[in-house]
């Protein structure tokens, strides 16, 4: 048998320490796993559940095990176990610790936690635990544990406080006209914003826990009635199957789930706007909320959604149908111009007209790269500068990045590294990149503009073609869990292009999009609003 054979056919460790029986005393520093403690238990014995609990916690800082006595003649031990800063503190004081020591009890008379569950804490959300594990768990998430002498479960007491930042204004999808209020770090808060919106009872917010070490929370929401139950069901398959140590923000999520994870395109949309989570929900949509990011995703998403901003529906829908024209114009621009340059100059110059030939030329003259290699230079130090602002403190990092793009600029004209009409070119390709409202599709793009431009150095305006056919099977081949990537363009659904094309008016969007959803009619066929009668009398 080789050695590989031999690892992973190894028996595993069976757990030597303190059963709940109580055979042999829990090490100090000793790693156990959830099934160690499972087998630990809750003993009848307060001191043995105090020992076992401190063996496990690794007698860690934060972790507080408040003992005390029950009841006014103080015959019955007991301790509180939270951790410090999880819980509040006042609301603890008040309403747990205080009603103990004050509760009429007799020790050893059974059913006591049960007693005090209904007769001496004035908390809401109080749960009995017989498993240590399950309750250890609950006590690392805010909750507070109570463990009684002469009991062997334990009582865990919701009173979470956790440190936060308030909700602040949207950073990374910010809007003129609509709401401002961005997800924080808390999930509780977040599925709060959520549920402020949706005051409908089949709206269901769904929790599970991922990662081994850090127990992250999340939360599924979906809309019944309107989301189809495959969908709910891939997106809870997918999720289920993740074995991973932590994760720390949504995008790990995003990587482990996505249909085509070796494709540099966003397959899953993500934003940190609650008002866009609701509006992904009423079409069909699942939402994924991570404790401990502010950024929220949504499955299926498709490149035409990611091209759309939220203030697309806060305004009217001609000037909302211009904008996404224009955001359009500009995405084409950020991904071919420089390639466009290059071939021109390069392979194609009976294209360009003569007095603006002559203009090039004049400003080509004494640069001693080819226009491949000063396209080259000059992308390369804008993606340098872009990044060092986002970096840098936001303070310095936009002076840096305003006056290095002058300064450098500058300097490079002036020293003929390159041609002031290609510092044109990359500032304008610059600008359009911005105008994509998803940061991650923005990324990506960006990326394809290198190869764009070495096969426009290649074979000219054929490399350029070729790379685009390339590029548009590749996107057209993706899938966002199931749903096609281009749809409505391929396939194409017409009735679709009404919120892709263009962004019609409400009264005419009254069906929802093809993919996710089980309930295809949004709302009913209202006609077109009449105008009022003339002169403004409206009886």
């Amino acid at each position: 048998m080789s050695f590989f054979k031999r690892l992973i056919n190894k028996p595993k460790k069976k757990f030597t320490g303190e059963t709940a029986a109580g055979s042999t005393p829990l090490q100090y520093g000793k790693p156990y796993s959830s099934d160690d403690i499972k087998a630990v238990g809750i003993s009848s014995d307060l001191e043995e559940n105090y020992n076992n609990i401190k063996s496990i916690l690794g007698h860690s800082v934060d972790i507080i095990m408040r003992k005390f006595k029950l009841g006014a003649s103080n015959q019955v031990e007991a301790f509180l176990l939270y951790v410090d800063d999880f819980v509040d503190l006042e609301l603890v004081s008040d309403n747990v610790l205080t009603p103990l020591v004050t509760v009429k009890v007799e020790p050893k008379t059974g059913n006591l936690l049960k007693h005090l569950m209904n007769e001496a804490i004035t908390l809401g959300e109080i749960n009995i635990n017989t498993d240590l594990h399950l309750t250890l768990q609950e006590v690392l998430y805010g909750n507070v544990a109570l463990f009684v002498d002469g009991e062997d479960s334990a009582l865990s007491i919701s009173a979470k406080k956790f440190p936060h930042r308030p909700v602040a204004d949207s950073v990374i999808e910010p809007v003129v006209r609509g709401p401002r209020e961005a997800f924080t770090e808390i999930l509780a808060i977040n599925t709060a914003m959520v549920r402020r919106r949706m005051k409908d009872p089949n709206f269901v917010i769904e929790s599970i826990v991922l990662g081994k070490r850090t127990k992250t929370s999340l939360a599924i929401l979906y809309f019944k009635g309107i989301v189809d139950p495959d969908l709910v069901s891939e997106v809870k398959h997918r999720l289920n199957n993740i074995e991973i140590d932590g994760v720390l923000e949504s995008h790990y999520l995003e990587e482990l789930i996505q249909d085509s994870p070796f494709s540099p395109f966003p397959q899953i949309g993500n934003t940190e706007r609650p008002d866009r989570v609701v509006s992904a929900l009423l079409q069909g949509r699942v939402a994924i909320l991570t404790d401990g990011t502010p950024f929220a995703l949504w499955v299926p998403a498709r490149l035409g959604d990611l091209l759309q901003s939220p203030e697309d529906y806060y305004q009217g829908y001609m000037v909302a149908t211009v904008l996404r024209w224009l955001r359009f114009l500009a995405f084409g621009l950020s991904v071919v111009l420089p390639s466009l340059y290059i071939a021109i100059t390069t392979f194609h110059q009976e294209m360009i007209p003569p007095t603006l030939l002559i203009s090039i030329i004049s400003f080509r003259e004494g640069v001693p790269f080819p226009a491949f290699v000063e396209a080259l230079i000059m992308e390369v130090t804008f993606e340098a500068l872009r990044e060092a602002g986002i970096r840098l403190p936001r303070p310095v990092g936009q002076a840096v990045s305003i006056v290095g793009a002058l300064v450098l600029g500058q300097a490079a004209i002036s020293a003929k590294l390159v041609s002031p009409l290609m510092v044109i070119v990359v500032a304008i390709t610059g600008i359009a990149s911005f105008m994509v409202p998803a940061y991650t599709l923005g990324l990506a793009f960006r990326l394809m503009r290198f190869p764009l431009m070495i096969l426009a150095a290649s074979l000219g305006l054929f490399g350029i073609m070729g790379g685009i056919i390339l590029l548009l099977i590749h996107l057209t081949s993706l899938r966002s869990f199931g749903a096609p990537y281009m749809a409505p363009l391929g396939p194409t659904y017409t009735y679709e292009f009404k919120d892709t094309l263009v962004r019609a008016p409400w009264w005419a969007m009254t069906t929802r999009p093809s993919m996710g959803r089980a309930n295809w009619r949004r709302q009913p066929r209202n006609k077109k609003p009449e105008p009022p009668p003339a002169g403004g009398d409206t009886q």
